[in-house]
């Protein structure tokens, strides 16, 4: 279980998150929603202990992130940020870095395995023995994703990851996020702009609006009352084939 306590975060004078509160539970995908400048990134970074909080903490499992050595942190919570520069190493190479917490003295067969396994959950076989930098953006955001999963992370952190993937993929990729959350027992933070692409993957909803929390909740959380609060714009919910839809306008 993860849980983020009155949470609060300033660039000099200018507040960016305010008393921010919530939890989630093991094998959750939360989506982190709002509009530009609500202070999303702000949020996952502080999560994870790239920005230090004003006040508050974050606990993952009753443990304050705070407390943690910067390997034992590496291994709990694995983060794909909303830009990365492409390195001239391979596929499987930059696989084998998400592994480094684990890694001692020489990698293990099982390093080996993990990599080999995301690689193929992914559909990245094909890839790994490109350079990265010889990847297309959205190639690149798979590959960034896989890494993080090979952490075997008890969080899981991603800034816009779908942002240069196309509809297919963006779909696929967030369906094998879900499912890793699933199966191993990852609570995902997923800072995205699509609310459809949220309704379809994630299970619980938390909306900032400058800065501050505007709603957290399941899927009923979604609905024109918040959308206009958290966006400015009307919106209706519609339903097809038991799938709920966000239609703006």
């Amino acid at each position: 279980m993860i849980e983020i306590k009155n949470l609060s975060f300033a660039y000099g004078k200018n507040q960016v998150l305010s008393d921010i509160s919530f939890s989630a539970e093991t094998g959750e995908c939360v989506g982190i929603l709002g509009n530009n400048g609500a202070g999303k990134s702000t949020l996952v970074t502080c999560i994870n202990r790239i920005l230090t909080p004003a006040s508050g903490e974050v606990l993952i499992d009753g443990l304050s992130v705070s407390q943690m050595d910067r390997n034992e942190l590496a291994k709990t919570v694995a983060y794909v940020a909303q830009k990365n520069q492409a390195y001239s190493c391979t596929v499987f190479d930059s696989l084998l870095m998400g592994r480094k917490p684990y890694i001692k003295w020489a990698v293990s067969d099982a390093d080996l395995e993990i990599c080999a396994s995301v690689l193929k959950k992914m559909d990245l076989e094909d890839y790994q023995l490109r350079r990265l930098d010889e990847l297309s953006g959205g190639e690149l955001q798979k590959v960034l994703l896989a890494r993080a999963l090979v952490k075997q992370p008890k969080v899981l952190l991603l800034d816009e990851p779908t942002s240069n993937l196309d509809p297919k993929n963006q779909y696929e990729s967030m369906a094998m996020v879900r499912k890793a959350a699933k199966e191993n027992n990852i609570t995902v933070f997923i800072v995205l702009h699509d609310l459809n692409l949220a309704l379809r993957c994630c299970d619980r909803f938390f909306f900032l609006k400058d800065g501050k929390c505007c709603s957290y909740g399941g899927i009923e959380t979604v609905n024109p009352a918040t959308i206009k609060e958290v966006y400015g714009i009307d919106a209706e919910i519609a339903e097809i084939n038991g799938r709920k839809f966000v239609a703006i306008g």
